[in-house]
């Protein structure tokens, strides 16, 4: 039998793992911007992180990506504004891979090789919606 017959009618699942994969990386990061969790430096050590690397406003800017990272994490858990959610990420990665990570190349210690990951992840989201499992198809009956 054929692979794409026998999978057919569970495409709307596809987005399922990816969205579980980013919620889990943007609410451990955002967490650990916000609240230090998991050895994080919490706002300040966040705040200090991005004065040194010249991000103007950097209290502002950790509050700011702290809680795009968190709470976007949790609405791409949930299924909920999912594509709004994938474009805040997404703006966010690609700072992030801009002002940290491409000076330090594509793979190695601290290179853009996951950042790029995570980007196409969050792009996908957007494109795709959230799936079947969300919450935008339960209390909505469509994506948002």
């Amino acid at each position: 039998m054929c692979l794409a017959k026998l999978l057919k009618g569970y495409d709307g699942w596809s987005t399922l793992s990816l969205r579980l994969v980013i919620a889990a990386v943007f609410l451990f990061h955002g967490s650990q911007k916000l609240f230090g969790a998991f050895g994080g430096g919490g706002i300040a050590g966040t705040a200090g992180f991005f004065g040194g690397v010249g991000i103007p406003l950097p209290l502002v800017a950790a509050w700011l990506v702290g809680s795009v990272e968190f709470f976007g994490g949790l609405a791409v858990l949930l299924g909920v504004f999912t594509r709004y959610a994938g474009a805040l990420l997404s703006a966010v990665m690609a700072v992030a891979i801009l002002t940290v990570h491409l000076k330090n190349g594509f793979s190695g210690g601290g290179g853009f090789e996951f950042p790029l990951m995570v980007l196409a992840g969050t792009l996908s989201l957007i494109l795709s919606g959230p799936g079947k499992a969300s919450l935008e198809k339960t209390l909505w009956k469509k994506e948002l």
